[in-house]
């Protein structure tokens, strides 16, 4: 599963890492990222390569119940519990006994129910709404969330206590803008895959439509750039595709060519990166953040290209 995330940026190969040693245990698991940038791909990656790989794996997206309901959810209820609890309802947890719980959007959660779901993590105890007493179930969490959690405990929002229990190994995905160096490589899968996947002749992209992808923002993330690839692949199926026919979004993204003019005899480009990066970073003495902003490039892009070209 972890073959599905894919990337070659040092601070995303780091973050794999990290993942892949904890995938083994049963160590509780707060998920950090943007919106789009894979926290579920990733969680789906730690249950299936640990050792509750057989067992249940539930999913709850906090967010998307009414508050009201998300205790019942998360624990259960009893028939009779509250209006409109007309049978017994097993919770989320207790479905999960054996295995993992994925909770998306934990910063959703109600401070009431922030409080029992602590209690759960402390003892391991859950009370479906309406029933005495407590009964105990195994279940390995994992947390994701796409907001910052500290500033939600300054306004009173999120418990500290319970961010502290759920934060026993942090994850953080990093956006799409910060491993800029990942692009054509996930263009190129994406690419590869839907043509398949739709059975369409895959397009191809023009230098200059490569270079609006590259200077592209992607807020939405590795989704977002999923998504235009599987469009293109329908809309413009075995196509050689130029700017303007990309989603105006990126269509009209700046791209700075700059004003460098090739001489006839060529250039050995790769000689060249070398040298710019090496005289930003002689020129910062080494302060890699600096010679990044110098080139007109992410810390990471830097980063990736130094070890691309075995700099140290």
């Amino acid at each position: 599963m972890f073959n599905a995330l894919i990337g070659q940026a040092p601070n995303f190969e780091a973050m794999l890492r990290s993942a892949k040693m904890v995938a083994a245990t049963d160590v509780t698991v707060l998920i950090y990222g943007e919106t789009g940038t894979g926290k579920e791909l990733l969680a789906n990656a730690l249950q299936s390569q640990g050792p509750r790989a057989r067992k249940p794996y539930i999913t709850l997206n906090c967010a998307a119940l009414p508050e009201s309901l998300v205790e019942s959810e998360l624990f259960g209820h009893r028939r009779g519990a509250f209006t409109g609890a007309v049978a017994n309802q097993t919770g989320r947890l207790q479905a999960a006994d054996g295995g993992t719980l994925f909770m998306d959007e934990a910063d959703s959660l109600p401070l009431p129910v922030q409080a029992k779901l602590l209690r759960f993590l402390e003892t391991g105890d859950i009370q479906p709404v309406g029933d005495s007493p407590p009964f105990r179930v195994d279940v390995r969490i994992i947390a994701a969330t796409n907001v910052n959690l500290e500033e939600k405990i300054a306004k009173g929002e999120f418990r500290k206590d319970l961010y502290y229990r759920l934060n026993v190994v942090p994850l953080e995905i990093p956006p799409l803008r910060e491993r800029m160096g990942d692009i054509q490589l996930l263009l190129n899968h994406f690419l590869r895959h839907f043509a398949t996947a739709h059975k369409q002749p895959q397009p191809t992209l023009s230098n200059r439509t490569l270079a609006r992808f590259l200077d592209y923002g992607w807020p939405g993330n590795v989704r977002e750039l999923r998504n235009v690839c599987e469009r293109l692949c329908i809309l413009l199926a075995g196509r050689h595709i130029e700017e303007e026919e990309l989603p105006e979004d990126i269509a009209r993204t700046t791209v700075q060519w700059g004003e460098f003019i090739l001489p006839d005899e060529g250039v050995e480009l790769e000689q060249l990166e070398i040298g710019l990066i090496q005289q930003a970073l002689d020129r910062t003495h080494d302060n890699r953040s600096r010679a990044a902003r110098l080139l007109g490039i992410t810390r990471d892009t830097l980063l990736y290209r130094m070890q691309k070209y075995n700099m140290r």
